[in-house]
């Protein structure tokens, strides 16, 4: 693929550092600059549309366009990559005028090209700062920042930091819109940013990809339905941390708050806010603050067909501020997520089987794998196959793949469990390639580690680094849990069972959760709390024979071993070959010492076979 003039594109390195620098020379030393970040919006996607003609369309608008515009408003370009370049100015007014110079005159450049040719948008960032500048490059804080902020400017839009409208707030700086802090990759601290308006419509970025892989959900600025302006900042905040959460989840393709800002002011038609940004779903609603309580009421609706997925108020006294936010929050998301999933999952059950894409394969082999029947749950793997060829760089069903192998290795379905066990792990580390930040992918090899290799130090790095990607994932919680029990912490293991319960209450395959409250609750040794919770998993599913164990191993520890011996009998015939000696040796997953020699007299006492 050709690049800009003489530039080389090196992928794999992040953007602030990605550049190769063009053969103007600057001066070396430490200085105040203007950097602007450009950037093509949806490239990879373009180019995997049409390469040739989307290449010919961005050369056009960087020869006649950008390139000239630069030396107009006495700029210079530093460095190029494929899909985007830096730029420096010395005035900060120049470099704004630039930038709304340059996506005025973009869209005009491109209508009378045919509509095959691919219709590019733009991002641009400013950021005023320090930078140190060799001969060919600029380097520092400066430039990261606006490396970093152009990846949250709207298409065709232009970003500002807090540095660069203090300077230009009495002249252009009156169109831009306050869209308040952003948490920036690599960024320390969050930089206030504000949305400078162009004027100019654009077309939405390319995202048929993105909703084939992903459900699409725009979440809006909450209307503040109080007198007091300040609480403005309360309802960004709620809205900002609904995004991060929805996000986290890696099953939802979520529009940015900068794309979604414009709509504070006034109450949004969903079908139009759907067909703006390209959102199959959209989440809006309104906060009321008083000094009595809290009230905010949301709810989800598909932007396509009008149907409301979800709705519901959520009102609490006022306490601290930031434990109040997070309560709300988790309220919403643990609605959203659920309900649209189920919705995707119904509009994949009506396609055609010729029309699936990953993501349908995706959902309809986890409805599969949660019923622990052995002949449906086999499907789940041709389904989650089919996924992982659709689309091979896409995480979520190359994660359950890896889930799928624990659980039938865990089930004692596996003829070979060795080779199974390496199969999961094989899965979930490729997971983690495609997706650095995927929480399933991290949790899964998390539990894959202590579960099946009994590696419960390295299992617990990972569950760290997932709930560090994604807050809100119940199964990360719940994952996390099952490796604290099995190193003999049952208090935090109860503790995070039951937060992961919260996060997810009507979970399609609630008899996991109650399992590993049962497990829980067995490694604290509340054995009548583990019993009631292994009541509750096996009246959900009575297939899951991982509940039926510690169930037992609960009833013996209480002397009731007519009950032990019923549940047993039940186990056996659903997992005929299983023998104690060779659980202990292989499946068996209690590190603590005096655990596992509990866990196996438990057994024991319940008259499995040895």
């Amino acid at each position: 693929m050709p690049l800009l003039g003489s530039a080389q594109h090196e992928a794999s390195a992040p953007s602030e550092v990605l550049f190769r620098a063009r053969g103007d020379a600057a001066r070396t030393g430490r200085r105040l600059a203007a950097v602007a970040f450009l950037d093509i919006v949806g490239y990879t996607l373009l180019m995997a549309r049409d390469e040739s003609r989307t290449h010919d369309r961005w050369m056009k608008i960087l020869n006649e366009i950008v390139r000239p515009r630069t030396t107009d408003y006495r700029g210079r370009i530093v460095k190029f990559t494929g899909d985007g370049l830096l730029a420096e100015f010395s005035s900060v007014l120049d470099a704004v005028e630039w930038a709304q110079d340059v996506q005025r005159t973009v869209p005009s450049a491109q209508v009378d090209e045919g509509e095959q040719t691919p219709t590019i948008a733009l991002r641009i960032a400013i950021n005023l700062g320090d930078i140190i500048a060799t001969e060919f490059d600029i380097f520092g804080h400066g430039v990261n920042v606006a490396a970093r902020l152009q990846e949250h400017a709207e298409p065709g839009g232009v970003l500002l930091s807090e540095s660069v409208y203090e300077v230009v707030r009495g002249t252009v700086g009156k169109l831009a819109r306050d869209i308040g802090y952003l948490q920036l990759k690599n960024v320390e601290k969050p930089v206030r940013a504000y949305a400078l308006t162009t004027g100019v419509p654009v077309a939405v970025a390319p995202t048929a990809a993105h909703r084939e892989r992903l459900p699409s959900i725009a979440v809006l600025p909450l209307q503040n339905l109080g007198a007091d302006p300040a609480d403005d900042y309360f309802a960004d905040g709620i809205v900002e941390d609904i995004i991060v959460s929805l996000a986290g989840l890696r099953e939802l393709f979520v529009i940015s708050r900068a794309s979604t800002i414009k709509y504070r002011d006034h109450p949004p038609d969903p079908a139009e806010v759907g067909r703006a940004l390209g959102a199959r779903y959209v989440v809006f609603g309104t906060v009321r603050r008083s000094l009595r309580l809290v009230r905010v009421s949301t709810q989800a609706c598909d932007s396509q067909s009008g149907e409301i997925l979800w709705a519901d108020a959520v009102e609490v006294a006022p306490g601290e501020l930031f434990d109040l936010q997070d309560e709300i929050v988790r309220k919403i998301v643990v609605g959203i997520a659920p309900n649209v999933r189920k919705t995707e999952l119904r509009e994949a059950l009506r396609k055609r089987p010729d029309s699936f894409t990953a993501y349908d394969y995706t959902l309809r082999a986890i409805q599969l794998i949660n019923s622990l029947d052995k002949h449906i749950f086999l499907q789940a793997r041709d389904f989650l196959n089919r996924a992982m060829a659709e689309d091979p760089n896409f995480a979520m069903p190359v994660a359950w793949a890896a889930r799928w192998h624990s659980l039938y290795v865990g089930q004692g379905w596996s003829t070979n469990p060795s080779e199974d066990a390496i199969r999961a792990i094989e899965f979930a580390s490729r997971a983690i390639e495609l997706d650095g930040q995927n929480a399933l992918a991290l949790a899964t090899f998390g539990h894959l580690k202590s579960f099946l290799l009994h590696e419960y130090d390295g299992a617990l790095i990972y569950f760290d680094r997932a709930l560090s990607a994604c807050p809100n994932h119940s199964l990360a919680w719940l994952l996390s849990s099952a490796t604290l029990s099995y190193i003999g912490d049952g208090e935090q293991a109860v503790s995070r069972a039951e937060h992961a319960l919260r996060l997810s209450p009507f979970d399609q395959s609630l008899f996991n959760y109650y399992m590993f409250l049962n497990l829980a609750y067995y490694a604290k040794g509340d054995y009548e709390s583990a019993v009631k919770w292994g009541r509750m998993s096996a009246s959900e599913n009575a297939l899951y024979t991982a509940n039926h164990r510690i169930l037992i191993a609960g009833l013996a520890a209480l002397g009731r071993l007519d009950e032990a011996h019923e549940v047993a009998d039940r186990m056996m015939k659903l997992e005929p070959d299983f023998r104690l000696e060779f659980y202990e040796r292989t499946r068996q997953p209690f590190r603590h010492p005096e655990l596992r020699a509990h866990y196996m007299t438990h057994l024991r006492l319940a008259g499995l076979p040895e």
